[in-house]
């Protein structure tokens, strides 16, 4: 059977986008947004469960976004009901909310909910996370460094990232990337040798991705949108996951790898960045 977070639906070339908010007005500049970027998508408002509801039972949806609280519920109430819904079970469902990194490290959201978004980062970005999702753009030459040690996990990842035309950089060790890293420091252009940081926590050598994690933010002191970075982990234990986005990463992709996350969660993080 296949997990919840699968995102392996079919997406049409005119995605169905459902925007649950008990705010007329937010769901009116968030579809406003969304047909400007999307000219093709057909949007459907809702504001809230029952409404919800209505619509799911007249047809199936690419994607849905719901505010955490609703007028007669919840985003995580909301979830269940798209699941419960005919032909979706793994659509990507993102709860949008002004808490969400709280709500994240705590992982209150079940495993119905597929992804997050801070609405403090606004509309326009909102957009191109659900683009993601919807209509994943590969980024042309977006330049990976990827610390992994195990040579089958590598190729196998590397392969995912380069079918969007990234160039990923490969290492096995903190200490590769870091020889890497330290080559750019000081460049009068601005390159720190990588658009994104992509390393797996637990590494046999000395230092572990938690480390890199670390000297990127505390000595580099490059931000989450100057090199962002996922953490890449097994571990299912929560303040373990917490920890690691309190102290800096943009987001963590689950093993094992499901390819459609990792290129989505990649994408969008490249995406903010160039944003400024």
């Amino acid at each position: 059977m296949a997990d919840k977070h699968d995102l392996r639906h079919v997406v049409s070339d005119e995605p169905r986008v459902m925007v649950v908010d008990g705010s007329k007005l937010v769901r009116r500049m968030i579809s406003d947004t969304l047909l400007k970027e999307l000219p093709g998508a057909h949007v459907v408002g809702c504001g809230d469960l029952a409404e919800a509801r209505k619509a799911l039972s007249e047809g199936t949806f690419d994607l849905v976004t719901t505010a955490l609280v609703l007028p007669d519920g919840d985003g995580l109430a909301l979830a269940r009901v798209v699941r419960e819904a005919a032909g979706q079970a793994y659509v990507p469902v993102i709860v949008v909310s002004g808490n969400a990194q709280e709500a994240l490290e705590t992982r209150v959201f079940t495993e119905d909910i597929t992804d997050y978004f801070d609405k403090s980062l606004g509309h326009t970005a909102l957009v191109a996370f659900i683009r993601g999702y919807v209509h994943p753009a590969p980024i042309e030459g977006a330049r990976v460094l990827y610390v992994e040690d195990s040579k089958v996990v590598a190729v196998a990842t590397r392969r995912m990232l380069e079918r969007q035309n990234m160039q990923v950089l490969h290492v096995p060790s903190v200490e590769d990337a870091l020889e890497h890293l330290h080559k750019f420091i000081g460049r009068s252009d601005g390159d720190v040798g990588a658009d994104l940081v992509l390393s797996d926590v637990y590494l046999k050598g000395i230092l572990s991705g938690r480390d890199l994690l670390n000297q990127i933010r505390a000595v580099f002191h490059y931000g989450k949108r100057k090199l962002p970075m996922l953490m890449m982990t097994g571990d299912d234990n929560r303040d373990n996951q917490a920890a690691l986005l309190r102290e800096g990463a943009n987001d963590l992709v689950l093993k094992p790898i499901e390819e459609r996350l990792l290129v989505t969660k990649v994408l969008f993080q490249l995406r903010l960045a160039k944003m400024g």
